[in-house]
């Protein structure tokens, strides 16, 4: 058997040198793509662009404005002096949001009563408001209860804390980058485009030039020919998956927690999938343009969207959880995460290798039967 396939996988090697094309789809465009999308996909919400319109201008006003600035998430735009420029500059979209603050805050914080401060925010851009929301929230509250202890402070004499010690810790993403998320979504978007895309356009290349006719012929049996060039496949893709983990690690310092073995057997066996699928497409294509449109269409949408990869699957309305099911990014993602970012073993994720395994059972499957009927 191993004879048979032997030709096959040398074949295919000399194949992809000699196409400068596939080898660009399979070594080069991922690099390419990971750092397009990891620079373009950033929900990182920083240096948020702030008018101030301080109508009180007191030290305590002054002190309570300073605290939006200590941080990287305000940056102070402008001081306003008319109140007239706030439309102006929100409507012109020069700054994000602008923090009023009352003539009279100054007395009622010194008195220990209710300041009410207002601060307006572009809502065009509905998350980025949110986040803008919850920023402010935190500071206004942070600086409430500073105020609080030093007024009970004066009035008491004595010293006093909070009944509550609230001190969160981020586990697995401290820095809570955007990049420690989206850099294992990008090698499964990736690695799946790569690995069905270029499968299916290797298979039907033979159709267009008739070869694969002869090779019919031949006595390869079908399951001989998948085996052969899946594996040069995986070998070039397995090159490509660990070139995209070094260019995360260099640029987007996004390291592998977890077990190295573990990660090249869950990656071994989603690029078992992504192949599975190609060579599927390649049985019902007649040429390179269908081939590569309906790779195209169940890879690229169907992995960005469904797959947790940029959008929780759990935020999405329950009959879209359903249809994700039949994703096979998605049970990779789980997995790649949980080993690069949390560094756990297999135990946590031994379900989705599950659904992995029947996916790719499944594809090669298929491939198998269809390529024995034309056989026959």
């Amino acid at each position: 058997m191993f004879r048979r396939i032997k030709p096959i996988i040398k074949k295919e090697f000399r194949q992809v040198s000699r196409d400068t094309g596939t080898l660009g789809i399979l070594v080069f465009l991922p690099m390419f793509l990971l750092i397009m999308f990891g620079y373009a996909l950033n929900f990182d919400v920083k240096h948020i662009s702030l008018a101030v319109y301080d109508e009180d201008r007191s030290k305590t006003s002054r002190d309570f404005i300073r605290e939006f600035f200590q941080s990287e998430y305000f940056d102070q735009k402008y001081y306003l002096k008319d109140k007239s420029r706030i439309n102006e500059l929100l409507d012109e979209g020069q700054v994000t949001g602008v923090l009023v603050v009352p003539c009279d805050f100054s007395k009622k914080v010194l008195a220990g009563q209710d300041a009410q401060v207002q601060i307006l925010v572009d809502g065009s851009n509905s998350n980025a408001a949110a986040t803008v929301i919850g920023y402010a929230s935190g500071i206004v509250q942070a600086y409430t209860s500073k105020i609080l202890i030093d007024l009970l402070l004066v009035k008491t004499g004595r010293t006093f804390s909070l009944p509550i010690d609230f001190r969160p810790r981020v586990w697995y993403n401290p820095e809570l980058k955007s990049a420690q998320f989206l850099v294992p979504g990008l090698i499964a978007f990736i690695l799946m485009i790569s690995g069905v895309i270029s499968t299916a356009l290797s298979v039907v290349r033979e159709k267009e030039r008739g070869t694969m006719e002869q090779i019919i012929v031949s006595p390869i049996k079908p399951l001989e020919l998948i085996i052969g060039k899946a594996i040069a496949y995986i070998v070039i893709s397995l090159v490509s998956a660990y070139l995209i983990l070094l260019m995360g690690w260099l640029v987007f310092d996004v390291p592998v927690k977890g077990s190295q073995v573990q990660l090249f057997l869950v990656t071994l066996l989603f690029l078992f999938v992504a192949l599975g699928m190609g060579l599927f497409i390649s049985t019902i294509s007649d040429s390179q343009q269908v081939a590569f449109q309906i790779s195209a269409l169940l890879t690229i949408l169907p992995t960005f969207l469904l797959s947790g990869f940029v959008f929780p699957i759990r935020n999405m309305p329950y009959p879209i959880q359903i249809v994700t099911y039949i994703i096979p990014a998605r049970y990779f993602l789980v997995a790649l995460r949980a080993i690069m970012l949390k560094g756990v073993g297999i135990a946590v994720f031994w379900q989705q290798i599950l659904f992995m395994i029947a996916f790719a059972a499944l594809m090669v499957g298929l491939s198998w039967a269809r390529m024995r009927k034309k056989r026959l």
